[in-house]
């Protein structure tokens, strides 16, 4: 019995680890050209309002741009509900181009329907 207990209590760290490995992978904002912010305004295309972050598809002087943001939570606390950032909307997006993707942008500020929100 105690091998067993020994077994799953290494499988339950080992899942731990592995999944603390993805938490940190997923909040690296390194691959973000932080000393070259741009503005993207256009159309929301898609919107997918669910975590880890929303997520915009925004089309943008004929380029499609991946819009990443903030978690719902933050979304939801700053007064960005899902039927502000929904499709069919104008988005103006302050952000830093992703240096991996060329089309995706992480936004540090939008604004939509005469509304600024932060993201941080």
């Amino acid at each position: 019995m105690a091998g067993k207990t020994w077994a799953a209590i290494a499988l339950f760290w080992a899942a731990a680890m592995t999944a603390s490995g993805v938490v940190l992978a997923h909040h690296g904002w390194g691959s973000y050209d932080a000393a070259n912010p741009i503005t993207i305004s256009g159309l929301i295309v898609t919107s997918e309002y669910q975590n880890p972050h929303v997520v915009l598809n925004v089309e943008a002087n004929g380029k499609r741009w991946i819009i990443v943001l903030a978690p719902v939570s933050r979304m939801l606390n700053r007064g960005a509900l899902a039927e502000l950032m929904a499709v069919g909307k104008t988005i103006s997006a302050f952000g830093y181009v992703s240096t991996v993707e060329k089309n995706e942008l992480r936004a540090e500020r939008v604004t939509v329907d005469g509304k600024t929100i932060e993201m941080r």
